[in-house]
């Protein structure tokens, strides 16, 4: 059984616990999530699986129970500790009993302003978490008796971080303000007026992209825009209205979608088959 995003909502939903970060961090931090199967394993005894489509940012990822399998591509990774998950592929986590996940959803990890990392050298794998999470930090994490205390924990930790070094870092800075911006345009913005803006090259603004968000400025502003797009048009296809989300037209707009939702590894269902039949113009 396969589980995927924007069309089995119920499991999204009802079967994860989801907390959006507080505005303190919402910069850095979009959401924290963990795992609720519980009640799932007598009607999935073999397991199931859950399909994630690309998004920006990464996923530190705390395992709390037993190991589990994180898909990448055609790429499957044994995850028997903790793990830095990249967002901008398609995802399929297999599942059995015994797992439960704590999930960290980052747009831009604040270990930025504590460690140089380049997070695009982090880009193709899932890596251990040793070099980007402290160890006592991730034991608490453990230790926590809920989801909502583990949410505390994280949240104040990164709050700490955040508040010491709040504008210490220029191109964290313009990253966060881009991305502010473009969704704010209505997902229409060219990389060139923004570099303009900022007074520096467009390959400069890639490289400030790249090192925090590991995907260019260019790639991180169609995954929000195509995301939100797909998000709008599942819930009410009736009202949909590509040119909303800065296409030039539906031909356009339809291109986008069938390679965002093409995945050979997805278990393709009527109502992913509804999506992909062109739309009446």
């Amino acid at each position: 059984m396969q589980h995927v995003e924007f069309f089995d909502n119920a499991h999204f939903d009802f079967r994860y616990h989801r907390k959006k970060a507080k505005r303190s961090i919402a910069d850095f931090i979009e959401f924290f999530w963990e795992t609720d199967f519980d009640g799932l394993w007598k009607q999935y005894p073999a397991g199931f699986s859950d399909a994630l489509f690309p998004n920006i940012g990464y996923t530190y990822l705390v395992n709390l129970g037993t190991p589990f399998v994180m898909q990448l591509g055609d790429e499957k990774h044994d995850i028997r500790s903790d793990g830095f998950l990249p967002r901008h592929k398609n995802m399929i986590c297999h599942h059995s009993k015994g797992n439960r996940i704590f999930g960290i959803k980052f747009r831009i990890s604040p270990v930025v302003f504590e460690r140089k990392v380049n997070f695009f050298d982090y880009r193709e794998f899932i890596y251990p978490l040793a070099y980007l999470i402290e160890r006592e930090m991730l034991a608490r994490l453990k230790s926590a008796p809920s989801f909502e205390k583990r949410v505390e924990l994280v949240t104040g930790h990164y709050e700490r971080i955040i508040d010491n070094n709040r504008g210490g870092l220029r191109h964290v800075d313009v990253v966060i303000d881009t991305l502010k911006q473009f969704q704010q345009s209505g997902y229409d913005l060219p990389v060139e007026q923004v570099a303009e803006e900022y007074g520096i090259s467009p390959r400069t603004l890639q490289r400030y992209f790249e090192a925090t968000t590991s995907v260019s400025a260019k790639q991180a502003f169609q995954l929000l825009r195509i995301r939100k797009a797909v998000e709008d048009l599942s819930s009410d296809p009736a009202s949909f209205d590509s040119s909303r989300y800065g296409y030039y037209d539906h031909s356009h707009f339809y291109k986008h979608l069938r390679a965002f939702l093409y995945n050979p590894y997805l278990e393709m269902k009527q109502p992913h088959l509804r999506l992909l039949r062109p739309l009446s113009v």
